[in-house]
């Protein structure tokens, strides 16, 4: 992943001037890349998983100003990092490397933690905006630069590489302070405490170990036996709380270790896994055998393993998603449409499933199913107008019927979440080509087009005055 091995954790800000606006607008700019990035994990199931946990943590934030979201990056480099506006991206190696949810918590309670208590900003509390924003913005390239050899990179910039590395690297001070506040923040939540300190531990053994290939976390985060002792003397002093991990934690687990290497060589880990018995639980184990045979086309073994797991009384979500998309590996579009309509009302905060019940439907390719894909998408984004995802649906079912103007308008939007501005400007203007709305819809366009291009010259005029 280009920007995500090394850059450490961004906090509000304030006390170096830059405003939480700014802050989550280049925070923002820094996302428009990294979503491009074909690491980032677009998966609806792990994403809504990563959130729900962050979420959770920072639900429990006293006096939070910051909104957070939370993703994955497919990397098997044990890290974790934050960006300006409260963005904080996880590694699928790091997910693997947690024995139990509560450790998982504990590194996003530390993250959220660094956040909250603004290090960055008082790491360069003096600094002008103008040298803040142009140092991240350095910071970016030349971890961009690191990761793909055929950036070219100019003798200065590359200079100045060793120097910011050592500025972006947090202090002992800041380490601690996020330790204290993310157990706190851990044991609001519901979390095992002991989660963090056995997790960091273990990091910190690996590095021991392995010191030229030590995890990227350690490097941005300095670990101490000191700290390591720290953490477990004040977990020593509250009440012992065991937590039972959800069904979801090892799911998705199971599901990020389904897809990588090949897929021969996942259903043969699974498998082996299988037969040996050696599991925390059989459910995870079958549901990543059938997520690896499902990718190796073997839809028939798959569908058998989808079988035993509602013997064995999994409910989840995730087991009626994938039980869909075998159906649609099958061509039995209506099969899965009915599988994702079922599990839906279910489970109607699962975000996937709502995901998956469009495309199946916009996949029946009938006009009937693109004019429910448009209402069903209108009634979700009133609940998050946000959800770029939702808005590239809607747009594609307009798109189906026909319907120009308002397939643009909805791209425009869904670029817009993403926070390319530029594309979202140029969707509008197409629909303004399009000449197939009526006046209403016509004006629309135009104040929104306005909107935009106004927020552009702002930017602009920011930019030139050395402010993100």
């Amino acid at each position: 992943m280009a920007v995500a091995d090394g850059l450490p954790d961004l906090g509000e800000m304030e006390r170096s001037g830059l405003s939480v606006p700014a802050e989550r607008r280049l925070g923002e700019k820094i996302m428009a890349e990294i979503r491009r990035d074909p690491d980032y994990v677009h998966d609806a199931e792990i994403a809504d998983y990563i959130n729900r946990l962050g979420q959770r943590l920072v639900s429990h934030v006293e006096g939070a100003r910051t909104p957070f979201e939370f993703f994955v990056v497919r990397d098997p480099m044990l890290n974790a990092f934050a960006l300006p506006g409260g963005f904080v991206g996880v590694h699928t190696g790091l997910i693997l490397a947690t024995r139990s949810e509560s450790e998982l918590a504990g590194v996003l309670a530390h993250e959220i933690s660094h956040v909250t208590q603004s290090h960055l900003a008082r790491m360069f509390g003096n600094q002008s905006q103008a040298q803040l924003a142009s140092l991240l913005s350095l910071a970016v390239a030349l971890l961009a630069a690191r990761s793909n050899p055929d950036v070219a990179m100019g003798a200065a910039v590359a200079g100045q590489a060793a120097g910011i590395q050592t500025q972006l690297n947090y202090s002992r001070d800041f380490e601690r302070e996020a330790d204290r506040f993310g157990l706190d923040l851990m044991e609001k939540a519901g979390f095992d405490i002991r989660g963090m300190a056995s997790f960091f531990e273990r990091m910190l053994q690996f590095g021991r170990l392995y010191e030229n290939n030590a995890p990227g976390y350690l490097r941005t985060h300095p670990l101490t036996t000191e700290r390591i002792t720290d953490m477990e003397n004040r977990i020593a002093q509250r009440p012992y709380r065991q937590v039972p991990d959800s069904v979801e934690f090892g799911l998705v687990r199971a599901k990020i270790r389904a897809y990588a290497g090949t897929p021969s060589d996942a259903v043969a880990e699974f498998a082996a896994q299988l037969k040996s018995g050696k599991y925390a639980r059989e459910t995870d184990v079958r549901f990543g055998l059938a997520h690896a045979l499902l990718r190796d086309n073997r839809l028939s073994a798959a569908e058998d393993e989808v079988a035993a797991l509602r013997r064995l009384k999994l409910d989840s979500p995730l087991l009626e998603n994938l039980a869909a998309q075998i159906r649609l590996k099958r061509k039995d579009v209506e099969g899965a449409v009915r599988i994702l309509q079922a599990g839906s009302q279910r489970f109607p905060n699962a975000r996937s499933l709502t995901y998956a019940l469009l495309e199946a439907k916009l996949g029946a390719g009938g006009p009937a199913q693109a004019a429910e894909v448009v209402d069903i998408a209108r009634k979700e984004l009133q609940l998050t107008p946000g959800d770029a995802r939702l808005h590239a649906l809607e747009a594609k079912a307009h798109a189906m019927l026909g319907e120009r103007l308002r397939e643009h308008r909805a791209q425009a939007e869904a670029y817009l979440a993403e926070g390319q501005l530029d594309a979202a400007i140029m969707q509008l203007d197409l629909a303004r080509q399009a000449n197939d709305g009526d006046f209403y819809e016509q004006s629309e366009v135009d104040a929104r087009l306005r909107e935009l291009r106004q927020r552009k010259m702002e930017l602009q005029r920011n930019e030139r005055n050395g402010r993100p």
